[in-house]
């Protein structure tokens, strides 16, 4: 190419090697080990309570939001308000995209673009929520997936994460409700 076009390209192309910046540090280990354990007792805490129910109270998307409430849980992706009302807002999104557009391939897009705007403009971003329409849609969930698992479930994982953060670490939390 040549002319402008040819630069921008090129530009565009120098864009992607990115900043160049120096990966983060590793966190320490006694905040590696605390942060796996966090995940495994509260996955363990809702799938064991799912023994005995008629209906789950796991959600895939659960798992990574351990990554977030055990492993970075002073971020605001991990505080409460955005792991309830993120889970709650794109399910409820990806529901409502399932029942308007049907079991199309454009249902799960429509899904998590509503999610990821109505997320934003709540101030409730959790990344893991986002994949709760695409959750909706390959299970082709029924309305009462907004409450069994994704709103109980949710509370779950914060009641495990509010006790469990506060016993094994100095710092409180959450950061803000």
């Amino acid at each position: 190419m040549t002319g402008s076009g040819g630069r921008d390209v090129a530009s565009f192309v120098e864009k992607l090697r990115g900043q160049g910046a120096a990966l983060p540090p590793r966190a320490p280990w006694r905040a590696i080990g605390f942060g796996a354990l966090g995940g495994l007792i509260a996955i363990g805490v809702i799938a064991g309570l799912t023994r005995g129910l008629e209906e789950a109270l796991l959600l895939g998307s659960f798992g990574a939001s351990c990554v977030l409430v055990f492993g970075v849980p002073d971020v605001p992706f991990s505080q409460p308000r955005n792991v309830v009302a993120g889970h709650f807002i794109s399910t409820f999104l990806g529901l409502g995209a399932l029942e308007v557009f049907g079991h199309h391939w454009w249902a799960p897009a429509i899904g998590v673009s509503a999610a990821i705007g109505a997320m934003m403009a709540t101030r409730t971003v959790h990344p893991p929520a986002g994949s709760n329409p695409v959750i909706v849609y390959l299970l082709g969930s029924g309305w009462t997936f907004l409450w069994l698992p994704t709103l109980v479930g949710s509370l779950i994982l914060v009641a495990v994460a509010l006790v469990y953060n506060n016993v094994t670490r100095p710092s409180r939390y959450p950061t803000y409700w």
